[in-house]
């Protein structure tokens, strides 16, 4: 199965289903001598962790991280650095009734017909679950990102209409974290938490939109033409469950700007920090949409392997936003993008 490694010289490859033994990936590239914090890699899967709270699923897992190869006395040796969670709290039997059914917005059918094979507990490999990979690989990234200086900061800017209103420079990215929606505005988080709850006694969903802010990028990060730093960014969070739209910097409200209006000057940062495909220096500014999460407990109309509707009421434990837990994914897909564009920039030129 192809697609399962991202990254050109800090590459990360990971493995592992939902229901399987455990979820894991191997980090290749990264260079050798980078003192790594543990304790702050668990942190990092902590925040995709599920059972945090009400607001998502009840799954519980602990999600210990445990490292194979590739760090020796807490440093990296320049080899594969393998890891692996192990799963803890699987419940198959809650996917019994889905063997022959198609759940509506998944990936079930596609994946059904494209291999004519699949692991209908919990969706197999197309879970959410393969992200804890993701933020793992993507928490060894941002150890190496802090050598340079670069951090990166997301946070939930909107949860189905209720929308954060003020700009990512009024709001302290640092807190972030401290909420229980991952919404750094005390005022816009309580709205965002009540619509969330009231998704979920009415057995429904809510998508909205996470904003990612990477600072302390260098002028000069990324490889045109096809892997423009947008494009590789791009790529990595539209590979996340459930992204259906990716913007950089002022994104599609700038189509409704004359040229004049949209050029960027030293005070304004229209491009989002990226001009012709290469970091400008300025901050990175990143807006990824979520959709409403698919699996609900209303009844819905699905196709079964027979070609036949049938009426489909989700059993399971599923989170009615995913978005509180995507905050870490997200900082994770733009941390691998970004320590590979840092090492591949070093190619560049003598």
């Amino acid at each position: 199965m192809a697609g399962n490694t991202f990254g050109n010289v800090f590459k990360l490859t990971t493995f592992g289903e939902s229901h399987g033994v455990g979820i894991g990936g191997v980090v290749d590239g990264c260079p050798a001598g980078l003192k790594i914090d543990m304790a702050q890699i668990q942190i990092e899967l902590d925040r995709r962790r599920p059972g945090q709270s009400d607001l998502t699923t009840s799954r519980s897992e602990t999600d210990r991280i445990e490292f194979l190869s590739g760090i020796f006395e807490g440093v990296t040796l320049g080899t594969p650095i393998a890891f692996v969670v192990r799963n803890e709290d699987q419940r198959s039997e809650d996917y019994a009734d889905l063997k022959d059914v198609f759940r509506p917005g998944h990936a079930d059918f596609t994946t059904q017909n494209k291999f004519g094979i699949r692991d209908y507990r919990g969706g197999g490999r197309s879970s959410a679950r393969e992200t804890l990979a993701r933020v793992a690989g993507g928490a060894i990234a941002k150890q190496l990102l802090s050598q340079w200086g670069v951090s990166v900061h997301a946070f939930v800017s909107s949860v189905h209409q209720v929308v954060v209103p003020l700009p990512y420079t009024q709001l302290d990215l640092v807190t972030t974290y401290e909420s229980l929606v991952r919404c750094p505005h005390a005022e816009t988080e309580v709205k965002m938490i009540q619509r969330i709850q009231e998704a979920k006694n009415e057995k429904d969903s809510v998508g909205g939109i996470i904003t990612c802010v990477i600072q302390g990028a260098a002028l000069g990060w990324g490889e045109p033409v096809f892997d423009k730093l947008n494009a590789s960014l791009g790529h990595a969070m539209l590979s996340i469950n459930a992204v259906k739209g990716f913007e950089v910097g002022d994104g599609f409200s700038s189509t409704l700007r004359k040229g004049s209006e949209n050029n960027d000057t030293m005070t304004t940062n229209h491009d989002g920090g990226i001009q012709g495909g290469i970091s400008n220096g300025k901050d990175i500014v990143l807006r990824i949409a979520f959709k409403p999460t698919s699996t609900i407990g209303k009844q819905q109309e699905a196709l079964n392997s027979n070609g036949e509707m049938v009426q489909l009421e989700a059993s399971g434990r599923h989170d009615p936003c995913v978005l509180p837990r995507a905050v870490a994914i997200v900082e994770a897909m733009a941390a691998l993008v970004l320590a590979d564009a840092a090492l591949l920039a070093r190619t560049n030129k003598i």
